[in-house]
């Protein structure tokens, strides 16, 4: 009996001990939790786009937001839209130097920087979104990208893709490649460097500016990205004829830049947060745009009257022609561009002929009567 009643009180006080053991662990998990949800990290993101502009703009805002609740509040990033903060096309700058930790805009806007960089936005007759993402995530796209702005302790991920662009808005008809002779044209870019081995002047302008530039004069013809978009600027006020394809830009990625020394601080599951983030915001502008842009491009041509017309078949073979030599051109250059054009020809060389026999094939074939 008197073991019994000592067995009974030890395995009391034994069970008492894991219980409070228990509970003190329990505690300090709670503890742990709540001093690492205190610790708020502040970032600023600059952007090269219009505040709260469809797509693009709303992309960053979206983006940033996205972070902030995938970390419940952990990092916190406050949106900083072209003017607000630094000028539009010195985004690259601030978040090299460290004004901002994080930008949101295009790769090729830095081609004076690094003109490798061009090849990570849009390249004339190259890939199109489907293509260039693979390319980035799987045809080792990202590291050569990442080894382009390493020198500028900057890490960049895709954010975000247009698909295929519109040709842009003229103020006169083209009906050959004369008509590009002298042709102001706002196209950044390797698309403007094409331009301009056919006979235009390329301008490169921030979307802000775009507007009065061609209203007033100032250039004679602009692309920007599509129907959603040129809709929201009200382009069709200062230009009447809009053509197709974007034969410039098949399929524009827009990129998210990092501060590499505040993106590297982060704890190791914020890392992993904010490149979920940037991947799941890459695919959503997509398909906000694709979604979009037929019901737009609607509107401007029955409610806005807008001459849509297709670029002349001679006219597409020619801007072919001068954008394979402009890219031969700038890939001998310099090293770096000759490795991400050679990259860029390879993969492209073996996705376009997946492509003959899966997203041509099927695409013509659902056109047959």
């Amino acid at each position: 009996m008197k073991i019994t009643k000592t067995w009974s009180k030890l395995t009391l006080v034994g069970l008492a001990a894991v219980t409070l053991a228990a509970c003190g662990g329990s505690e300090k998990e709670e503890a742990a939790k709540a001093e690492q949800k205190a610790e708020v990290i502040n970032w600023k993101m600059v952007t090269t786009w219009p505040k709260n502009f469809p797509g693009l703009g709303t992309g960053a805002e979206n983006l940033a937001q996205n972070i902030n609740d995938m970390s419940n509040g952990r990092l916190n990033i406050k949106v900083y839209a072209a003017g607000e903060l630094v000028p539009p096309l010195e985004v690259f700058d601030a978040v090299s130097r460290g004004t901002a930790e994080m930008g949101h805009g295009a790769a090729y806007y830095w081609k004076g920087k690094a003109p490798a960089a061009q090849f990570f936005t849009a390249v004339p007759f190259g890939f199109t979104a489907q293509e260039i993402n693979s390319w980035i995530h799987h045809g080792g796209g990202l590291k050569l990208w990442e080894e382009i702005y390493e020198p500028f302790n900057l890490i960049p991920m895709a954010a975000g893709n247009t698909g295929v662009q519109m040709g842009g808005w003229f103020n006169k008809e083209i009906n050959s490649l004369e008509d590009f002779q002298g042709l102001k044209m706002r196209i950044p870019g390797l698309g403007g460097e094409v331009l301009k081995k056919v006979g235009g002047t390329p301008i490169n302008l921030p979307g802000g500016e775009i507007f009065t530039s061609l209203q007033t004069g100032a250039i004679d013809a602009t692309e920007w990205v599509g129907p959603y978009n040129d809709l929201a600027f009200g382009l069709y006020k200062a230009a009447k004829f809009y053509y197709y394809p974007g034969w410039h830009e098949p399929g524009s990625t827009m990129e998210a830049i990092f501060n590499k020394g505040a993106f590297e601080a982060l704890p190791k599951d914020l890392q992993m947060i904010v490149r979920s983030a940037v991947r799941q915001s890459n695919a959503e502008m997509l398909d906000e745009f694709t979604a979009l842009n037929n019901a737009a491009l609607e509107t401007l041509v029955n409610e806005h009257n807008v001459v849509l017309k297709p670029f002349p078949s001679d006219v597409m073979s020619a801007l072919k022609k001068a954008s394979e030599e402009t890219l031969e051109e700038v890939a001998a250059a310099d090293a770096l561009s000759k490795k991400v054009y050679d990259s860029f020809k390879d993969f492209g060389g073996k996705v376009r002929a997946w492509h003959e026999v899966s997203e041509r094939a099927y695409i013509n074939g659902r056109e047959v009567e």
